[in-house]
């Protein structure tokens, strides 16, 4: 599965029968007010009809005084009742998006971090941000308008039918061309938004992907390939937007188009039956303001169900997210030791080679590895099999005897940390963004935790740990975030730490500081430093060079140097150069020194 999957008809109507469900006492209370105030609204054509057979009759003014005073009083009914409808309407539509929102971020957050990262984030972002809102609008304002609109529409044609069964079947006459149209525009508006939503999806992902690699982007000379990238990914939505786009001009052409049709029949028939004696004229009058009447609530109806295709479709992308299969539970019992073991592994993605071939590695508990290698070599690869991330296509990875993977998640990662240069901050204070390590953790703790990692800003905020952070507040650039990160691994405090380009984000000065302060609260827990930076491999127990996805050398800084392999040309190269602590170079980053 490379792409997060879609809820299909039947898992989204119980989905919206399931949220009117929990709140079944406001949607009755919301369809009991909306359907008074249909029926209030049915009055004042009633009481015009009257008016015209009275006056025609002979009435005086205080009898049509007398009308006019109740069609005002209905009028006054209708519109109190419809401002409280639409109060529990709101009220209602509220209350179940925060709870879609809140099973959306359960879903999300029991994903796999393979499935996330296979889903691409523009995917993910879409649904959480897009798809949600419209859904949002969708349970608020469309569900309830579709749901009134149809009730009111009942109450009218029935009206008309009392008025005379004739009457009535004239006012049915506009219905079969909005039946035949709907029906058409449904079966294909489903598809058409979804592919909508996924070409929307597509964009941001190109668009992110290519606005984090920027820098990347510049150094390989990928600009010119990104914009045609890009400019594919505009052309696809623009081609689905269009698509969608005339279904509703189709749409909505045939139905203003049929609207005046049942309003010219019942004034023919109407005409006829009166000149027949069959009926009075403000029966005729009544049926034709009914029809007038009407073309609102049928309108909206038509133009919400338009939206409301939207919905579903977003709905569907909503709900997809909650059909991944969570991480399994742990299958094996708690491991031995903390001993990593590498034994035949052999990994590759879905439709591809192998990317690792016959990986043997053992990692004794305190040990410090370095992995080191050139761009593509299958170092983050093999960080992401020792954690248990992906599992290998042949082979073992085990931790105190136990396969990795077979570990409960909860488990893997209290023993387990990866720790890339990837990093996020959350709205929310500072001490919120570090309680997702540890919970429970003192906020002088939390101030040890940041002081370690060298986050000397954490000291000047304005509010300490309740400084908020992220959009419309204090905004971190990439290094303090990074530091906030490794923070929050300082709280977490698990045994092995797998650390990928963990310090990536700051300057060379700032890296070593940071790196030499971890290493003294490193001490006695396993680390494995994809390093490129060399100063993080030499400072290491051992080093291991990974070349085409495979182990070529291994052994400490020293015998490598003296060995004369590629892992000395690299320092040799990498040694030569004039580099001091407040220069980057282009050696790899990583992560804990030894302490020396």
């Amino acid at each position: 599965m490379n792409g997060l999957p879609v809820a299909d008809r039947g898992t989204v109507r119980r989905a919206l029968r399931g949220l009117i469900r929990r709140d079944r006492r406001a949607v009755t209370l919301l369809l009991a007010l909306h359907g008074a105030a249909a029926i209030a609204g049915l009055a004042p054509p009633w009481l015009l009809g009257a008016i015209v057979d009275r006056v025609g009759a002979g009435a005086g003014v205080a009898t049509v005084d007398r009308l006019a005073l109740a069609i005002g009083g209905a009028v006054v009914a209708q519109a109190l009742l419809s401002r409280y409808a639409q109060y529990a309407g709101h009220r209602f539509g509220e209350r179940a998006v925060a709870q879609l929102r809140e099973e959306f971020v359960r879903s999300t957050l029991r994903l796999p971090v393979s499935v996330v990262e296979r889903a691409g984030a523009g995917d993910l972002a879409t649904r959480s941000s897009v798809d949600v809102a419209t859904v949002g609008t969708t349970v608020r304002d469309v569900v309830p308008t579709i749901v009134i609109s149809a009730v009111q529409l009942a109450l009218l044609f029935g009206a008309i039918f009392l008025l005379h069964p004739l009457l009535g079947l004239a006012a049915l006459v506009g219905l079969p061309s909005i039946w035949l149209v709907t029906r058409w525009y449904l079966r294909r508006a489903t598809p058409a938004y979804l592919a909508e939503g996924a070409a929307a999806a597509d964009l941001t992902e190109a668009l992110t992907s290519t606005a984090e690699g920027a820098r990347t982007v510049e150094a390989l000379r990928l600009a010119d390939d990104r914009i045609v990238y890009g400019t594919a990914r505009i052309d696809r939505l623009w081609r689905a937007r269009r698509a969608t786009l005339t279904l509703r001009t189709v749409f909505f052409t045939v139905v203003e188009a049929s609207y005046p049709l049942p309003v010219a029949a019942v004034l023919l028939v109407g005409g006829f039956l009166l000149q027949a004696g069959m009926v009075p004229l403000g029966a005729v009058v009544a049926a034709a303001l009914y029809l007038q009447q009407a073309i609102e609530p049928l309108d909206r109806l038509l133009q919400w169900t338009e939206q409301a295709q939207r919905g579903f479709a977003s709905f569907a992308r909503v709900l997809g997210v909650g059909l991944v299969p969570p991480e399994p539970p742990g299958r094996a019992s708690p491991p031995r030791g903390e001993r990593l073991v590498v034994r035949d592994a052999r990994f590759s993605y879905p439709d591809g080679k192998d990317v690792l071939h016959g990986i043997d590695l053992e990692v004794s508990p305190g040990e410090r590895l370095a992995v080191v290698g050139p761009s593509g070599a299958g170092k983050s690869t093999l960080a992401r099999l020792l954690a248990g991330i992906d599992a290998p296509r042949r082979g073992v990875v085990s931790i105190g005897g136990c396969p990795v993977t077979d570990l409960d998640p909860a488990e893997r990662r209290r023993r387990i940390a990866l720790v890339t240069q990837e990093h996020h901050v959350f709205i929310g204070s500072l001490r919120d963004n570090l309680a997702f390590a540890a919970p429970d953790a003192s906020d002088e703790r939390m101030r040890s935790a940041l002081a370690t990692v060298g986050a000397d800003w954490s000291a000047r905020l304005p509010d300490g740990l309740d400084t908020p952070l992220g959009d419309g507040a204090r905004q971190l650039d990439s290094a303090e975030a990074q530091q906030l990160a490794l923070a929050r691994l300082v709280l977490a405090d698990p045994h092995t730490l797998i650390l990928d380009e963990a310090t990536a984000a700051l300057d060379p000065t700032t890296a070593r500081r940071t790196e030499r302060a971890l290493a003294a609260l490193l001490a006695g827990r396993t680390v494995i430093a994809i390093a490129h930076r060399l100063n993080t491999a030499h400072d290491a127990d051992r080093v291991a060079v990974l070349e085409g996805g495979r182990i070529t050398e291994i052994g400490s800084h020293d015998d490598l140097v003296r060995a004369g392999g590629s892992y000395a040309a690299l320092w040799r190269s990498w040694h030569a150069e004039p580099r001091d602590e407040t220069t980057a170079g282009p050696g790899p980053r990583a992560t804990s020194p030894r302490p020396r």
